[in-house]
């Protein structure tokens, strides 16, 4: 099974980061939700294969000194439980 995702936009209130760590932090939240996905699987409200317009992820509290990795991390995985109904 392939999965697409595209997220066009990623607004990240508060957060100070330069245009390199941006791209940092794409990869890193590309990459734990890729992890998610094969780990956990897609959700069965995804499994119908329709495009899906947003994902309702909430607010997601970014703790401050985390490292871009954690940073990832965290912003992944409040998108996969946005996924979920």
């Amino acid at each position: 099974m392939n999965i697409n995702i595209d997220i066009e936009k990623l607004i990240l209130e508060g957060v100070a980061i330069s245009p390199r760590q941006g791209r940092l932090l794409q990869g890193l939240v590309e990459a734990e939700l890729a992890r998610l996905l094969s780990v956990e699987g897609l959700p069965d409200n995804w499994q119908a294969g329709e495009i899906v317009p947003h994902v309702p992820s909430g607010a997601i509290e970014l703790e401050l000194g985390n490292n871009p990795t954690q940073m990832g991390q965290q912003i992944a995985q409040g998108i996969y439980r946005g996924m979920k109904p």
